[in-house]
């Protein structure tokens, strides 16, 4: 189901059709590096990760595959993230590396803070990333969080980003 669209790009609800994308997505080392986690180790987890992953049900959001709207290409994913036990909202996304640097991060997540922001009337949505993750802490300065404070990722420097709902 189709949730966002952006000028190059829609985002919608993972489906098992993503599992391959999904597995390949997690096996590059360097687009997980920064991210705390390992990679899948079988095409059944990813998609017994995708069956059991409820944050659409459950909260009506959550992380989204994103698709280019000119090839209907597999990107990698973004979308908002609740966390129930700090009452929080977090901005994620993960491309493949050949994606990199031509701005669909920071479109794709763009377009999710404003659903965040629009739909959900979110007060704050925060990002995270460790501090030597420069290229992930560009796109969340793009999209306009700001610097809030650090915190322990993994037992290295994380940084911790937030943007305020503007209304």
């Amino acid at each position: 189901m189709k949730i966002l669209e952006t000028d190059r790009l829609f985002l919608r609800e993972f489906s098992n059709l993503d599992a391959q994308h999904l597995f390949d997505l997690n096996s590059d080392p360097a687009v997980i590096q920064y991210t705390g986690d390992k990679a899948f180790t079988s095409i059944i987890e990813v998609d017994n990760f995708i069956k059991n992953y409820n944050h659409y049900q459950k909260y009506g959001f959550g992380r989204w595959a994103v698709i280019q709207k000119s090839d209907s290409q597999f990107l990698g994913w973004c979308g908002l993230k609740f966390s129930a036990e700090i009452e929080e909202v977090d901005i994620g996304f993960r491309f493949h590396k050949r994606f990199w640097n031509e701005g669909f991060a920071t479109e794709a997540a763009k377009a999710s803070i404003e659903y965040g922001f629009l739909k959900f009337k979110f007060k704050s949505i925060v990002g995270r990333a460790m501090s030597e993750n420069l290229s992930s802490i560009r796109v969340l300065e793009k999209l306009g969080l700001v610097f809030e404070k650090t915190f322990d990722f993994d037992a290295k420097k994380g940084l911790i980003f937030k943007i305020s709902n503007p209304k």
